[in-house]
């Protein structure tokens, strides 16, 4: 394999350094001894301080719960509005008031030495309306200025760019009441993949072969700040806000031979430039017997996005194109009010919020003409507006029923309204209203001294896409949308028992049984005669066995070693809209998934070593006119090797898809409407990846 010299220079001169540079820590100084990560407890909550974590050198709070035995972050449910707490992660026993940051990207931005604790309680025990099962609560507080960095260049054998630009800088400190943390982010990507696709008639002949490259660039500059102030009194104030650009592109030069010898090159550019910022915070205050929460935000995003297709010809014809374009301005605002205050022996929480969010969105169709220039075409059908005014309200409740057992019940409701303009900003009939009642049951149960039991009972109603509403064309693999005004967000009912059993040293594990009944279920369904776009179904259902387990062999003796294994198994089904005598499996979910990895921390050095495994299945996806699957993998594996102290950094060198996972794509297109029309072609895709090398480095400031 090949890798560009920069590149080379740059992962061997690391190695090397990491392998003969004398750690900051005097000579004589020996390394730490391993211990794995043991918890304590303290009540009905799970304890572990950050001497658990010192043999993985974490450098932000990410690292350490990362290495919480048989914990996996979950993040919270793509909510409409801030809604009720989700997801099992807490910073300070509260929720984060912002919707642009994940879990994942708030933890990495708090230092390792701020944290005092972590706390594993179950949800339904907190006074936090919605959280259930196994929360993690991170508390940390900063007393004076620290910083950390992270930078991860990648490059791949292959087709791919070098990723140089990977990386994360932020500053945490205090003054006076004032706790503040600002972070300078870019998650970049670099994938690329190439190779061959054959295309053949319904008889099996092949009818074209294809020699395929795709390019795939994207940066992601963020720049973030949190304010926390403390006082006056007891009051507490947030205030967060962020500034994001996200320029994109898509490449895919492929050179198709058909079965008469005749070639032709089809390019095609997809690229977007979208922005966005949000500004947001909330202020808690003692009044009367409980306490106040005032929670604001305000997100505008500006998306402009094109695709174009061009094909050249060999024999020298004139060249062919198209091209779709748009330009969709959206926004989000949101007011919400939470009180909060103890009777009867319980906590009870009263909530009220507003939520008003709004899409414009141009869009526009283009013909290559003989002069090999575009030219546009207006497309009405793809140009318009979409706002919603959605009001929700709900009271909640949770008290302890026995010294094991804790109960907590939330009633609300929403009523909202939909209305879309045309091209023209006519409204005309579409204006919808809606009323939907939604809550949960919970139940936490600590069923002995290392078992803990959830159930929760849940009623919620889903989020949509703005721009599902318009009709929309995919140049690359020659489907349309025809934009659905019908549109309603999707109900569901759900069943959710979480079971947590820990082995003391030996590490934990924990199961996790989902069902939910799908009402208005969004997927692709038929409109009109020969169109198809995103629309409901009636009704879906869908089962999931989650499991997370930790291993910890210094009890038997295998000191510094971990192993960590993630099963996650969906099965899923409705009725195919364009096919009602059968039933078929949601499109484009993963319904098969396993992860190994394993970890060594090496006895008395800072050097520790592993490897992962991941294997996953997708569904089949179905349209009206095809059906197929699209995936990647489906092994994936890697290796890792890491110093925890070169100069004060932690190294890590990772090799990854050592097994050659490839980009794959099997598709059926028919004649015609399914189930009835005679098939038209089969495509199948087997692209080369090839083996990705990873750097990582981090320090503090």
């Amino acid at each position: 394999m090949r890798f560009p010299t920069k590149q080379f220079t740059l992962l061997s001169g690391t190695a090397l350094l990491a392998a003969f540079t004398p750690s900051a820590r005097a000579a004589d100084e020996p390394a730490p001894e391993t211990a794995p990560p043991v918890a304590q407890a303290a009540g009905s909550r799970t304890i572990f301080t950050p001497a658990d974590f010192e043999r993985f050198a974490p450098r932000n709070a990410l690292d350490m719960l990362r290495q919480v035995p048989g914990f996996t972050i979950r993040e919270g449910e793509e909510a409409r509005g801030l809604g009720q707490a989700s997801g099992n992660v807490l910073v300070n026993s509260q929720r984060l008031s912002s919707k642009s940051d994940d879990i994942f990207t708030q933890l990495s931005r708090i230092p390792a030495s701020t944290v005092e604790r972590i706390e594993l309680v179950d949800g339904a025990k907190l006074d936090i309306p919605g959280l259930t099962g196994q929360v993690a609560n991170v508390v940390a507080r900063s007393s004076s200025f620290s910083g950390q960095f992270r930078w991860s260049p990648e490059v791949r054998a292959h087709y791919a760019d070098p990723r140089l630009t990977n990386g994360e800088i932020s500053v945490t400190g205090r003054t006076g009441p004032v706790e503040y943390t600002i972070s300078l982010t870019n998650n970049a990507n670099r994938g690329a993949a190439g190779g061959p696709t054959v295309i053949t008639d319904r008889t099996g002949a092949v009818t074209q072969t294809r020699e395929d490259v795709i390019k795939a660039n994207r940066d992601e500059p963020k720049l973030a700040g949190r304010f926390t102030i403390d006082g006056p009194g007891s009051s507490v104030a947030n205030i967060n806000g962020s500034f994001e650009r996200i320029p994109r592109g898509f490449t895919e030069h492929s050179v198709r031979t058909n079965a008469d010898g005749t070639v032709l090159v089809r390019d095609l550019d997809d690229r977007s430039s979208a922005r966005n910022w949000e500004i947001g915070g909330d202020f808690e205050f003692a009044v009367g017997s409980g306490r106040l929460k005032l929670i604001g935000l305000n997100r505008q995003e500006h998306e402009p996005y094109s695709q174009s297709v061009v094909t050249t010809f060999a024999d020298g014809s004139p060249a062919i194109g198209d091209r779709y374009a748009q330009t969709g301005d959206s926004a989000e605002r949101i007011a919400r009010a939470e009180y909060s205050w103890k009777m009867l022996g319980g906590d009870w929480q009263l909530a009220g919020e507003g939520a008003f969010n709004s899409l414009r969105n141009v869009a526009m169709i283009a013909t290559l003409d003989g002069n090999g220039k575009f030219v546009d075409i207006p497309f009405p059908e793809g140009t318009g507006g979409v706002k919603e005014d959605r009001y929700d309200a709900s009271l909640s409740f949770s008290r302890p029923l026995t010294k094991d057992l804790t109960l907590q019940l939330i009633a609300g409701a929403e009523r909202s309204m939909l209305r879309q303009t045309g091209a023209t900003g006519t409204q005309d009939s579409l204006s919808r209203s809606f009323f939907r009642p939604k809550g949960s049951l919970s139940l936490g149960w600590k069923a002995g001294k290392r078992l803990d039991v959830s159930f929760k009972l849940k009623r919620s109603v889903g989020q949509l896409s703005f721009y599902d509403f318009l009709a929309r064309r995919f140049l690359d693999d020659g489907n349309a949308n025809s934009g659905n005004t019908d549109l309603v967000p999707q109900q569901d009912w759900s069943a959710e028992l979480e079971l947590n059993r820990t082995f003391g040293p030996l590490g934990s594990t924990k199961l996790r049984l989902v069902g939910r009944n799908v009402q208005d279920y969004v997927t692709v369904v038929p409109i009109g005669t020969n169109g198809e776009s995103i629309g409901n179904v009636d009704s879906a259902k869908e089962r999931q066995i989650v499991s997370n387990t930790t291993l910890q062999f210094d009890p038997l003796g295998w000191k510094g070693a971990r192993l960590d294994l993630n099963v996650e198994l969906t099965f899923a089904s409705l009725k195919d809209p364009f096919d009602p005598a059968r039933h078929i499996p949601y499109g484009f979910i993963t319904e098969r998934y396993f992860e190994i990895n394993f970890r060594q921390d090496f006895q008395g050095t800072d050097w520790a070593a592993g490897g992962w495994y991941e294997y996953n299945r997708q569904s089949l996806y179905h349209r009206r006119f095809e059906l197929g699957r699209d995936y990647e993998g489906p092994v994936f594996a890697g290796l890792f090797l890491e110093h925890k102290d070169v100069m004060g950094l932690t190294v890590r060198a990772s090799a990854n898809n050592l097994l050659n996972g490839r980009q794959r794509w099997d598709r059926q297109v028919f004649d015609g409407p399914r189930p009835n029309a005679p098939i038209q072609f089969v495509e199948t895709r087997n692209r080369l990846i090839g083996p990705i090398f990873q750097l990582s480095i981090k320090g503090n400031i």
